[in-house]
């Protein structure tokens, strides 16, 4: 007779302890006695939903003589709820200054962190190279190196696993705030690997001291995890949009809408030239593994095509362990540069994608097998890169 498990204990063994929780509770020492630097947002908190700037001044923090003095916020500001350039302000329970990584400044000054000891770094990822807390953790650690301070930044969960790898490579020449490093879209590390990887290939020489998580392995998607889901900006609602979110996010600096100003941001994309009906029976036919295609109409609120109406595809991923996110997205611009040639924007592919030779294949209309193929064998350099960072089975 089979052993049944209870679900509840199930859940309880595959509990991951994020990188806060192990600070305070394994680490305390590293920052006994210091003046801190926060860097987080509404996703910066422990496995019971306290918040870290709660957890850096509990009676655990004040007995180690911690002493958190100072905020520092990405984009979307220090509650991820902002979607434009966010000013400098004040925590109103703490009355702790707030400095804005995402307004004047996208990186901190000299003068806000001369008095510091230290800086802490806590914000979930979502595993995708144009999300802006990367290149963040990269700005900060480039700061942070110049006057010789160190960044402890507490390791959290790729929500997408840390197994998968897809897409193209960002050229070096196209680095910026939305491509950080030569990685791929899909880069397969924790926020802490992948800044330990910038550090290394970047020569910063930041002081990087990364706090891991306890229980969490390379295979973990999110809803394995135990930890709560909370939205890491306005428009990444669920696990299902940060699965879709590298390969749909691609498309959006083009002329189509992927659902921003819609209650599915990501799971959706079309354009008032798009026959959704004509687009999802094109994408069915190419039989794309783990995912399949609805015709839909939709009018976005903001954002894209902002009340106007659009037809475009619903996009079901049927099976996540199939499913390439990456591919489907460039079979979707493919798709669209053969459907819609005059109306679809091709070039505007390029802003994300920071990959010069796939997207002169995709606009010379090279099918979406030679670009795989024509990004592998940088696809494998990649991944004995990326060995020597791993902290995680």
């Amino acid at each position: 007779m089979s052993k049944q498990l209870d679900p509840t204990q199930e859940l309880a063994e595959a509990r991951v302890i994020p990188g806060i929780t192990v600070l305070v509770n394994d680490s305390i020492h590293l920052i006994r006695g210091k003046r801190i630097g926060l860097l987080t947002n509404q996703t910066g908190i422990d496995e019971n939903g306290v918040s870290d700037i709660d957890v850096l001044r509990d009676k655990k923090a004040r007995d180690a003589n911690v002493n958190l003095v100072q905020l520092f916020s990405p984009e979307h500001g220090i509650r991820g709820q902002a979607d434009e350039k966010v000013s400098d302000s004040v925590d109103e329970k703490t009355g702790l200054p707030i400095y804005s990584l995402y307004g004047e400044t996208r990186r901190p000054k000299p003068e806000q962190l001369k008095d510091l000891d230290a800086i802490v770094y806590d914000i979930q990822d979502i595993g995708t190279r144009f999300y802006t807390y990367t290149a963040t953790v990269k700005n900060v650690m480039e700061e942070a190196a110049k006057l010789g301070k160190p960044i402890f930044v507490l390791d959290r969960p790729n929500p997408i696993n840390g197994a998968a790898v897809e897409g193209p490579i960002a050229d070096e020449s196209q680095l910026s705030f939305i491509a950080a490093h030569t990685t791929p879209v899909r880069y397969g590390l924790t926020i802490g690997e992948l800044g330990m990887m910038m550090n290394s290939e970047r020569k910063i020489g930041a002081d990087l001291r990364v706090i891991k998580m306890d229980g969490w392995t390379r295979s973990m998607w999110f809803d394995e995890t135990g930890q709560t889901w909370i939205n890491p900006s306005p428009n990444m609602r669920s696990l299902t949009e940060a699965t879709l979110y590298p390969g749909i996010g691609l498309l959006e600096t083009t002329n189509l809408s992927v659902g921003r100003g819609t209650d599915t941001p990501f799971e959706i994309a079309g354009a008032p030239y798009v026959d959704g009906r004509k687009l999802a029976k094109y994408l069915n036919e190419r039989n794309i593994a783990g995912v399949r295609f609805v015709p839909i109409r939709f009018k976005p609120n903001t954002s894209v095509f902002k009340d106007q109406d659009c037809g475009g595809v619903n996009i079901i991923v049927t099976d996540r362990k199939a499913f390439d996110s990456v591919r489907t997205g460039i079979e979707i611009a493919a798709a669209l540069r053969k459907l819609y040639p005059n109306d679809w924007e091709a070039d505007k592919y390029g802003r994300l994608l920071v990959n010069s030779e796939v997207l002169e294949m995709l606009k010379h209309g090279d099918s979406p097998e030679a670009i795989e193929n024509a990004v592998r064998t940088l696809l494998d350099d990649f991944l004995k890169r990326r060995s020597a960072f791993l902290l995680y089975k």
